[in-house]
């Protein structure tokens, strides 16, 4: 059985990408990071920090790891191929020497010498092609899977549940364990053949399914699971589900961009708003989500005044539709919720102005966007909404979810009320306790009601925003969604010969979903983040995310 998701990350310059698109909505100071700390003082090389966290999904695997809890802790235990800069956004080579092709379809791939996983063993060719067959692999449901699909011999080794996770037939064995466009050449050296020309494959290298595993993943999943081991500037020390993951500084890293402190604890809480307690009142070193209730009438800056920031990025917040649930296959129905929702005056009570309605699906500072895509369906027009509403036939009650330690209670009992003034049905807000549980019934099918999703780019391309959400079995496809005609185009798109040419098929497959709209867009996002005295030099990565990299501890 399939498990879908969605996750974050970033490649080209998010700073030249943003300033393209002309995207606003926040300030940048400091390029994506916004406000730092700036530096008061000497700085702790032994010092600890605490960042909010919170619960995995899943077993710290990267392959099997798309949400931003585990990806938090991915990111530092383990790099890749090519890592982000933190600032810019920029893919730079990290494990890689070189990745070549000569025509976007064959990559011959040369490691660096001297990486190392925290166990001691070297990082060779095989760490990466092994991980890859078994993240490929369907068997072992991991959900980073179809970021492979690419690749020849993905279909030998990824088989497709015919009816779906919810019907009673499981997916056929696959007729093979590795795919065949992947061969190591030697300790250094790998290929990676395709099945068409795709001229965005080098920007996925630094996304967590891409990253290495150590022989010792193999040989004892479950000891790994226990104590992940990864080749990445921390190692880990030990977890307290639902309280505490703790890492430590890896001093053998082989990398240029070291951590400056010592020990990193995610806390994890129960809310987000008990995390900004926690923060305001020095029980937490940086906090990279400001709830709502801290952004109304710009509270946090006062309670954190010098100790703040804010920057947009590429994210957008979604309602999705289970289509597994006959309540929402009407296609007049979805039109009309989302028609009935007051997106700028959500954004203006709530969000003190911090977000951007959205006019689609794709974010502006992605490249690709096309503007208006969207067409009027994401503009408030309560009377049009009706129209939609008689169409549809609906008589019942709408029911909106997501999970009560995110912050979102304001903005979805918002969105309720902005329904049920809007169309005069009724509309009810139901949360569920943790993210991991959220995720976990939509993982299974088991929603009943639109819920809350979300995407930050794991790379900046509109393929990003289509692809892994809308194609059919994708991995984030988390409503699912199926169009033949969306596929069909997306397909093409792949397969075009450059970027431009891709983008144009994409903005084509894009005006699909105002068609049918199985999602509804609401905002694109920007960051309010902020932190203890302790620290110096604290901002958010590209990857909305604290720097690891610049933030250091003050000495005491």
């Amino acid at each position: 059985m399939r498990k879908p998701r969605w996750i974050a990350a970033s490649v080209m310059p998010l700073a030249l990408a943003l300033t393209i698109a002309g995207c606003g909505g926040g300030s940048e100071d400091t390029g994506s990071g916004g406000t730092t700390g700036g530096n008061t003082g000497a700085a702790d090389a032994d010092g600890a920090l605490s960042a909010f966290g919170t619960e995995p999904e899943n077993p710290l695997v990267p392959g099997n790891t798309t949400e931003s809890g585990g990806s938090k802790v991915i990111r530092a235990l383990f790099v890749g191929l090519t890592r982000y800069d933190p600032v810019t956004g920029e893919s730079k080579n990290a494990v890689a020497k070189e990745i070549a092709t000569t025509d976007s379809k064959s990559y011959k791939i040369t490691l660096n010498s001297g990486w190392k996983f925290h166990d001691g063993t070297p990082v060779k060719a095989k760490n990466f092609v092994d991980a890859w067959n078994y993240t490929a692999y369907s068997p072992n449901g991991q959900q980073g899977a179809s970021f492979f699909e690419q690749v020849q011999g993905y279909k030998d080794v990824h088989t497709e549940d015919p009816d779906g996770t919810a019907g009673p037939q499981k997916a056929p064995e696959p007729t093979a364990k590795e795919m065949s466009g992947l061969k190591v050449v030697d300790d250094s050296t790998f290929e990676v053949n395709l099945n068409a020309p795709f001229a965005v494959f080098p920007l996925k290298l630094g996304y967590n399914p891409f990253f290495p595993l150590p022989d010792s993943f193999f040989a004892d999943q479950k000891a790994f699971e226990a104590k992940p081991v990864g080749n990445g500037p921390f190692k880990f020390v030990s977890r307290k589900p639902n309280a505490e993951i703790v890492l430590t500084r890896n001093d053998d890293y082989a990398g240029d961009d070291k951590a400056k402190f010592k020990d990193l604890t995610f806390k994890i809480f129960e809310s987000n708003e008990a995390a900004y307690t926690a923060i305001v009142g020095g029980d937490l070193d940086f906090l990279d989500t400001i709830p709502p209730t801290g952004i109304a009438g710009g509270k946090y800056k006062q309670d954190l005044e010098g100790r703040n920031g804010s920057t947009p990025y590429m994210g957008n917040q979604t309602l999705t539709f289970p289509y597994y649930d006959p309540t929402y296959t009407n296609a007049d129905l979805r039109k009309a919720l989302s028609l009935a929702i007051n997106r700028q005056e959500i954004v203006d009570k709530i969000f003190d102005g911090t977000r951007i309605p959205a006019d689609g699906w794709v974010n502006p500072a992605v490249p690709g966007y096309a503007k208006g895509q969207c067409g009027d369906l994401c503009t408030y027009n309560p009377e049009k909404a009706k129209e939609y509403l008689a169409k549809s036939g609906f008589k019942g009650t709408v029911k909106l979810s997501t999970n009560a330690d995110g912050g979102h209670k304001d903005w979805m009992t918002a969105t309720c009320n902005s329904i049920k003034n809007a169309l005069g049905i009724e509309c009810l807000y139901e949360p569920i306790p943790t993210f991991a549980e959220t995720r976990q019934k939509i993982n299974a099918r088991q929603m009943s009601a639109i819920f809350r999703t979300g995407w930050i780019a794991d790379y900046p391309s509109i393929e990003n925003f289509l692809n892994q959400l809308y194609r059919t079995g994708a991995s984030s496809n988390d409503g699912e969604y199926t169009s033949p005609k969306l596929d069909g185009i997306l397909a093409r798109a792949d397969s075009a010969p450059s970027v431009d040419e891709a983008n144009k098929l994409y903005q084509e497959g894009e005006r699909v979903l105002a068609e049918d709209f199985p999602v509804i867009p609401l905002w694109n996002q920007t960051a309010q983040y902020g932190w203890s005295e302790r620290l110096d030099n604290a901002r958010l990565s590209s990857l909305r995310e604290l720097d690891l990299t610049s933030v250091t501890v003050k000495k005491k």
